[in-house]
């Protein structure tokens, strides 16, 4: 009996190392994000002569370059689950203020699935996983939807259902930049800022669970679209900061500034965020912690 209930005692410890060795961004000494290696074009786009931090998705999850055509180099997503542990994709966590960078065109067939661009999951001994960072397009409904962990472990919704939105399901080539502040979310559509969000406090992050890229909600397989880049930059700011110089027919003058370390921090930025009142959320929850039960174990 007494054997039995060590080895009980044992089991429970070992399961639950990966959950409680985890340590969530704000518990963390050095939150420093490495430096990105980006085409020369991202400094005329955001117009700043500094070192961007941040993380190449494609990079990470090895993604290879395939076809090239007149809109660019396209990469190749395959047919497997793009999913790599946290970790191993933000070894320090995390930002808790960053920028969500995709280029992308759906396809015909694909244009109303309703899919993650990211995903990212906790994982504790239970074998039960709680959503921390979810960004989902939704084809049917047009819209685009960003899901957190709140403080106090329970999940924020929030959707952005702006019709400007709906030339994202064009078929056409589009850049979706998404700003997430401490207190706010902001989606923007080719450079252009679409709809603003204030949001509840949020979670820092837990880096023993799974991250996900463009998968499908349905089944988890790849989704079917033409994807450039997709990047997280370290830095709220750069989404609205970005101007989309590289986009056809698209010609930016430099912007002069005094100061050219700082002043490109801001120029553009408190214009825009001033010009346009903040809008309540009208898709928000504060409900129980989301759990999710997997049905193929085998990914965790």
């Amino acid at each position: 009996m007494i054997h039995c209930l060590r080895w009980t005692v044992f089991l429970w410890i070992v399961n639950s190392i990966p959950f409680t060795s985890g340590m969530t961004v704000n518990e963390r000494i050095d939150h420093t994000c490495p430096p990105m290696k980006l085409e020369e074009k991202w400094h005329t786009n955001v117009n700043i002569h500094r070192e961007f931090t941040g993380f190449d998705l494609a990079e990470k999850f090895l993604l290879r370059k395939g076809t090239v055509t007149d809109n660019g180099l396209l990469l190749r997503l395959g047919s497997k689950p793009l999913f790599k542990p946290t970790e191993s994709v933000f070894p320090n966590g995390l930002s808790h203020e960053y920028s969500i960078i995709a280029t992308l065109r759906l396809r015909k067939t694909t244009k109303k699935d309703r899919w993650f661009v990211l995903q990212i999951f906790d994982k504790d001994f239970s074998q039960l996983i709680s959503l921390t960072v979810s960004l989902i397009v939704d084809g049917a409904k047009k819209t685009v939807e960003f899901l957190a962990q709140g403080f106090l472990k329970n999940s924020l919704l929030y959707v952005f259902k702006n019709r400007d939105l709906h030339a994202l399901f064009d078929r056409q080539f589009h850049k979706l930049g998404v700003s997430v502040e401490s207190n706010a979310v902001s989606i923007y559509l080719d450079c252009k800022l679409i709809e603003r969000q204030v949001t509840a406090e949020r979670s820092g992050m837990n880096v023993s669970g799974r991250t996900f890229i463009t998968t499908r909600v349905e089944d988890g397989r790849p989704v079917d679209i033409e994807l450039q880049e997709i990047l997280i930059f370290c830095d709220a700011r750069i989404a609205d900061l970005d101007r989309c110089c590289d986009s056809p027919g698209v010609t930016c003058e430099p912007v002069v500034t005094h100061n050219p370390t700082a002043a490109p921090l801001v120029t553009g930025y408190l214009h825009r965020m001033l010009s346009m009142p903040a809008q309540l959320p009208t898709d928000r929850c504060h409900c129980p912690a989301l759990k999710v039960k997997l049905n193929h174990e085998s990914i965790f």
